[in-house]
Formats: structure tokens, C-alpha cells, sequence
């Protein structure tokens, strides 16, 4: 066999050798130099670099269309175990010491007593920790699809800190896990009390919202009855954002009133449970028993 290099090269990758010897010619400023070797019997191997285990281990599984399915079946059997309920959308890096995430766990907490419902996240740190921490204060249930590493985290975990392994799937695609955050919050029933929370984020929150919101817009998110979608505009935080959509219907990219139509912007919590309490035309029965419920000793989440 015979191949050429040109410039400087940091691997030479060389495979089913037939125990033949192998010369190598190589030219420089001074002249030509040869350099021989023999090729023992081996193994026959892949010819593609791997950077890591890890890497190649990604490579082939995104190749497969049925390890996505097997995924997205998992997520789907979660949600069956775990039931529907409230999806949180939130920055993995807004922590304990934030005000985001002090107004985060509370939503949590008042949420999850006044839906009696599952809350589900992205099972990560920052705020989606918080609104986990806020539900199990309200002795509430609570599910979520993990991934291997969130923003700003420097390590790679498939493991949760705190909730058990039957509370959560830590997902290796995306799409499973975007399936599996859509499908949480799909009311099949007129009694499933769920909804999306957006709370302040970055990338992979605007990422994760503005998909469920084109889902809802093009009524393809697949649920039966309305879903609610609130923006929580904690401090003023998507106020650029809310500016930029308005100049989208001078550009007549979006018309009058249509964003304003698929969610509810909620600048403080009140407004949230406010909103939501008249979404489901809760009664004063069950507002009375939120009261009651939310007033009680709550159990503090470390």
C-alpha cells in the first residue's frame, strides 16, 4: 500500500496490517530519508480518530434512530409513572445565592400545592433545581430529564445529588429529553391540572420555550386541552426580549397580539398563581384548601 502526507501531521493511523514490511519516505531541506517497519498481524479497528470513549460511544448512538426512540419510550414511561403536570424552564447557573432563585422555590412550593400536581424540570442545577427543592417542600412529586452536563458546569455526572433514580432519566439526546419536557405538560385530560413555566435563562432556556411556544401556536404540541405558559419576567428580565417581539410586528413577522396570546407574562409570583388559579377556574373550595396547605410547615430541602 502506499500513501503521501503533506506538512506536518499529529497522527498517522494504520490498519490491517498483514504482516508485510512497511517503508516510509519523507523529504526536508537536507533530502530524503527513508524509515522501515514491520506490520504484525492485528486486529482489524475502525480508521476513525476518537478524541474519547465518550465520543465515539455519542457518535454511534447518534447514528441510530432506534437508541432516540428507546429514549423518547423512556421518557414517555416516566411521565406515565410520575404524571403530568408543571414543566420548568430555567438558567443551570442562577444558584442558592441569586434573588431568582429564592422566587424560583417559592413558585415552586405554591405551584405544586395549588395544582396538587408533578413538578418536572431538566433535573439540573440553578433555577430548575430550585423549583424541584420548592415542590418536595410542598411534599409534592417530582420528575425530570437529565442530562450529562449543564452551562457552566465543569463535570460530566449521570447522577442527580438528591432525588432517587426512579424520580428522573438522565437522557443522552436532546430530542428525548425535549419530547419528554413537551410531553409532561400535555393534558390528555380536562382534569390534568399542568403547565410551562419560563423562568429567567439563557440559550438552552430560550431554546427549550420559543419550541414549546411554536408548538402551541401551530397546535401541534399534541395536547387536548389548553396548556398555560408563563413567562416569569422576574425583575425586568426579558424586558429586551418582550421589546424585540414587539418590533417584530412592525416588521410584520408576528401580527398584533398573537405572541400575547400564547403566553402570560407574570412579573412576580402572585400574578403566576393569580393567573393560573383562574386558568382552572379553581373554586373557592380549592382555594381555601391551597391556603390551608400552603400556610402548613413546609419541609426544608438541603
Amino acid at each position: 500500500m502506499g500513501f503521501s502526507t503533506l506538512g506536518l501531521c499529529s497522527h498517522i493511523f494504520v490498519g490491517n496490517g498483514h504482516g508485510k514490511n512497511v517503508k516510509f519516505q519523507y523529504f526536508n531541506d537536507i533530502g530524503r530519508s527513508t524509515l522501515s517497519f514491520k506490520l504484525f498481524n492485528s486486529r482489524r479497528v475502525s480508521a476513525r480518530p476518537l478524541s474519547s470513549k465518550f465520543e465515539s460511544i455519542a457518535f454511534e448512538e447518534r447514528t441510530s434512530p432506534t437508541e432516540v426512540k428507546k429514549e423518547i419510550e423512556l421518557c414517555y414511561e416516566l411521565i406515565r409513572r410520575l404524571g403530568k403536570g408543571v414543566v420548568y424552564l430555567g438558567s443551570s447557573r442562577m444558584g442558592p445565592g441569586h434573588s431568582h432563585y429564592s422566587q424560583t422555590q417559592e413558585l415552586g412550593r405554591e405551584i405544586a400545592t395549588l395544582l396538587d400536581c408533578t413538578t418536572w424540570s431538566g433535573a439540573g442545577p440553578g433555577l430548575m433545581d430550585a423549583a424541584t427543592k420548592g415542590a418536595l417542600e410542598a411534599g409534592k412529586p417530582v420528575g425530570g430529564f437529565k442530562i450529562g452536563k449543564e452551562a457552566g458546569e465543569w463535570t460530566t455526572s449521570n447522577f442527580h445529588p438528591y432525588l432517587p433514580s426512579e424520580a428522573y432519566l438522565t437522557c443522552r439526546f436532546f430530542s428525548a429529553r425535549k419530547h419528554g419536557l413537551v410531553d409532561a405538560a400535555v393534558r390528555r385530560s380536562i382534569t390534568d391540572r399542568t403547565a410551562v413555566v419560563a423562568l429567567p435563562g439563557g440559550i438552552g432556556t430560550l431554546d427549550e420555550m420559543f419550541e414549546i411556544l411554536a408548538l402551541i401556536q401551530l397546535e401541534r404540541i399534541g395536547s387536548e386541552h389548553p396548556v398555560p405558559f408563563l413567562l416569569m419576567n422576574y425583575d425586568s428580565f426579558y424586558l429586551k426580549l418582550l421589546d424585540f417581539l414587539d418590533d417584530c410586528k412592525v416588521w410584520g413577522t408576528v401580527f398584533d397580539g398573537e405572541v400575547a396570546s400564547l403566553w402570560k407574562v407574570c412579573n412576580n409570583n402572585s400574578e403566576a398563581l393569580a393567573y393560573l388559579s383562574k386558568f382552572y377556574n379553581m373554586t373557592t373550595g380549592d382555594r381555601d384548601g391551597y391556603e390551608a396547605e400552603s400556610t402548613s410547615g413546609h419541609r426544608t430541602i438541603c
